[in-house]
């Protein structure tokens, strides 16, 4: 156990380090986005927190001169897509997602040959290049109104493939074709965990991220995304609910539902790279206007119509001026 003197210190720390970040959010004109799943500490200074769709609609409106993406690389990415004039900073440039990582744009071409009139559907959690290959991004909030709004009735959906079933059930009239990857975290809950918090908090509902196994999702009161949960539990009468997906989600969920109760159904519930970001590596990100996440242009002007047409689909819509990016 962490001395109580520690815990002063680190808390004196955390406070100079706000200030610091006060400071230099004013002198730089920016404005912090942190995703859900960030730490508790990184959530509490962000301007605006979210899952993936309302950050990317939160980037297309901001005025700041200075994007600092608390995430991970393909947030900022899609960030930098959407707004070509501005500098988008991720404080710390290790921080990526394994989940993009499964599929290169190499990869995708070669699936597209193999299904020449199918449309390619890419969830956000994929980099700059994969989504100038396909057709429409998604988010795991409007994915299957996504799909829906395409005329194609086979569909490529990369790289999820618990998100793409959790589609495929949603909209049987299309075929979807499923690439095999995953989330390392999501995949850490497993059907005995769900059975085994469900006995230990019988009142409890059980809301799940569609990322999960179909194991887990089949044991769900409510499937939705990250800002899905935001809305359900504040519209729900029960009192407590075992949330299966990142911890992170615990935070704001607690702090807008203070006489509610939230479990996880497991502590293996935590994404290493989305805790990489911490309060001083915030501050030294917009003290050195570190790390810049730039796209060329060439990928820029085929990546941002996929994500324009997510945008459209979901009513929010920019016409992102690229000329002399």
């Amino acid at each position: 156990m962490v001395p109580q003197s520690q815990d002063k210190d680190d808390i004196k720390y955390n406070e100079s380090l706000k200030k610091i970040i006060t400071k230099l959010k004013k002198k730089r004109n920016a404005v912090i986005i942190a995703h859900n799943y960030q730490r508790d500490e990184v959530q509490e200074i962000a301007d605006i927190s979210g899952d993936s769709l309302a950050l990317a609609q939160a980037a297309v409106r901001t005025d700041a001169e200075v994007i600092v993406f608390c995430g991970v690389h393909f947030m900022a990415e899609s960030a930098s897509i959407l707004n070509p004039d501005k500098k988008v900073l991720l404080p710390v440039v290790e921080a990526g997602c394994p989940l993009a990582d499964m599929i290169t744009p190499e990869k995708l071409r070669a699936k597209k040959k193999q299904y020449p009139d199918a449309a390619v559907v890419c969830y956000v959690n994929t980099s700059a290049e994969v989504k100038a290959e396909s057709d429409i991004a998604c988010t795991s909030s409007n994915a299957v109104e996504v799909v829906k709004s395409l005329k194609e009735k086979q569909i490529i959906f990369v790289p999820d493939k618990n998100l793409g079933r959790y589609v495929q059930g949603q909209v049987p009239e299309k075929e979807i074709i499923l690439w095999e990857g995953f989330c390392p975290t999501h995949i850490r809950v497993h059907e005995e965990d769900v059975i085994r918090a469900k006995k230990l908090h019988p009142d409890s509902e059980v809301i799940a991220h569609p990322e999960c196994t179909p194991e887990v999702l089949a044991l769900a009161d409510h499937i939705c995304s990250t800002g899905g949960m935001f809305k359900y539990v504040k519209q729900s009468k029960s009192r407590e609910f075992i949330i299966a997906t990142e911890a992170g989600m615990l935070y704001k969920l607690q702090k807008e539902n203070p006489d509610k109760k939230f479990y996880l159904p497991t502590q293996n519930l935590i994404c290493a790279n989305m805790k990489l970001i911490t309060l001083g590596w915030v501050a030294h990100s917009m003290e050195k206007l570190v790390y810049e996440v730039k796209v060329s242009y060439e990928v820029i002007e085929k990546a941002l119509k996929t994500l324009e047409k997510m945008l459209k689909v979901t009513g929010e819509h920019k016409d992102a001026a690229i000329a002399g990016y």
